[in-house]
């Protein structure tokens, strides 16, 4: 008889393009997150979450560089043929929300939300298929002061979660403007222009040079390779690069060049009168140029967006993984969309709003201050004998209703220092020890386990002596004991 197959076992690993995230990184996210969402609730926004299935119809096609729906999303098909999708944004399921919703809603409708969204796009560095984004927007505002808005919130949202006053740069421009100006070298088509955006957003790695040889004929990169350019003649790429260059000194500046390149475009002056207004509102509301600027190079790629768009850059140095410095850059950006809606509707709804790359935030921070939550484990309560695991508990529910973080032994309670060893991988502050002699006395041991490991590193005898790391205490005094050694070390 043929012997059974040895039986094969999955390999536990992480899907390609997925990660896992432990307990100090989901602290330190939602600690972020309830940040930025009280800023958002300060400025009157209201909370929406969706779900993270959508109909693939109602996703629409704004991936980019796809030609379909269901290119760049995971999608599958139901029994009843309808295609169904993770979503991708949050913005997406906005617009069906506010069509969905739009004679319950108010109008202008202020939502903020957050969660993880799904690409199905080829993994790489740094770049992974499910990450979490943090967005507001205002839909049925016309007026540039809701974009305005959304800027002042971003920059108070950046300083609530710990980037200072200087460190960052909120940067807006229109892209009304930059329609204007590719009207004016007849620039007609679509693809075309899409491959002029394409480009413009490489100018903070090729710089002028490298933009007029892309908007031409093609540029060699720094691996020798050839890089085909859009095919403009050196007429037509001139205003486009006078466009990109136009920022000056101040925003009154800014704008001069800007009329100077647009001329008598309609399209482009609507543009530039767009982005006066906005910079009146920011400086009304105190946002001044040190905080949000004018910028003509900050284009966004996406290809609805129909106005003002802005970016939310860190501007302190880092260092890159070759130990060179360079800037942290973007971490946030949006802009106004005012026909997404317009698929469920068939009317043009104005729509803006700003979405967050919250991983990438994150990283900022940690950068930047290094992690923003050391996070204390909770305090491990030991058992020295199976026979009395009630009194234990009883110990455990005394340190939760004082509202403190704390956990019985739930392991094998013959090798103690195994309980001790189970507290040192929770990062435990605390262990609470009561044997049978302590408990007939009405005591309790305290054990000191983050003083403990400094002293095991360095300490003399007379200094174990002088600062013991166990030691104790009445048991009615256990809990005032514990509250106090917490609030030190949180000190």
């Amino acid at each position: 008889m043929a012997k059974d197959k040895k039986q094969s076992r999955p390999k536990a690993e992480t899907p390609k393009g997925f990660r896992d995230y432990f307990d100090q990184e989901v602290s330190e996210r939602n600690e972020m997150l309830q940040q930025v969402a009280r800023v958002y609730h300060h400025h009157g926004f209201d909370a929406l979450e969706t779900s993270a299935v959508e109909n693939v119809d109602a996703l629409g096609k704004f991936l980019p560089d796809v030609d379909r729906p269901n290119d760049g999303v995971f999608a599958w098909q139901e029994d009843d043929n309808s295609w169904l999708a993770l979503r991708y944004d949050l913005t997406a399921p906005l617009a069906r929300v506010y069509a969905q919703y739009r004679n319950e809603l108010p109008n202008p409708y202020r939502r903020y939300a957050m969660g993880p969204v799904w690409r199905n796009e080829k993994p790489g560095p740094g770049r992974f298929r499910q990450f979490y984004q943090c967005d507001a927007d205002t839909i049925g505002a016309s007026n540039v002061s809701a974009d305005a808005e959304v800027c002042a919130m971003l920059a108070d949202a950046l300083e609530e979660v710990g980037i200072p006053f200087g460190d960052y740069m909120v940067r807006i421009n229109n892209r009304k403007i930059l329609n204007g100006v590719l009207e004016m070298i007849g620039l007609e088509n679509q693809a075309e222009r899409l491959a002029v955006l394409r480009v413009i957003d490489k100018f903070d790695k090729v710089g002028v040079q490298g933009v007029e040889e892309l908007l031409g004929s093609g540029r060699l990169d720094a691996s020798g390779a050839y890089i085909d350019g859009v095919g403009l003649s050196k007429d037509q790429a001139a205003p486009v690069v006078a466009f990109l260059t136009a920022k000056g000194d101040t925003n009154e500046k800014t704008l001069l060049n800007l009329r100077d390149v647009v001329g008598n475009s309609s399209t482009g002056l609507e543009g530039i009168s767009e982005l006066d207004m906005m910079a009146e509102f920011l400086t009304v509301g105190d946002y001044t140029s040190k905080r949000v600027q004018l910028d003509p190079s900050v284009v966004r790629g996406l290809e609805y967006y129909t106005g003002p768009v802005f970016e939310a850059e860190l501007t302190f140095e880092i260092y890159d993984k070759k130990g060179r410095k360079r800037q942290f850059g973007s971490v946030a950006g949006g802009g106004r969309y005012d026909d997404l809606v317009k698929r469920f509707t068939g009317q043009t709804i104005p729509a803006t709003g700003v979405s967050i790359g919250v991983d990438r935030l994150m990283a900022a921070l940690r950068d930047k201050a290094g992690s923003r939550i050391d996070t204390i484990g909770p305090v491990v309560v030991t058992v020295m004998d199976r026979e009395r695991l009630n009194d234990y508990i009883r110990i455990v529910s005394e340190l939760r209703s004082a509202g403190i973080r704390a956990e019985m032994y739930f392991g094998n309670p013959k090798n103690f220092g195994n309980q001790l060893k189970y507290a040192d991988k929770r990062r435990s502050p605390l262990a609470i020890i009561e044997g049978s002699e302590e408990r007939d006395k009405g005591l309790i041991q305290i054990k000191d386990l983050i003083l403990g490991t400094q002293l095991a590193k360095s300490a003399t005898l007379e200094e174990w002596k002088e600062r013991p790391s166990q030691f104790t205490v009445p048991r009615n005094e256990m809990v005032s004991t514990v509250q106090e050694m917490l609030k030190a070390l949180k000190k």
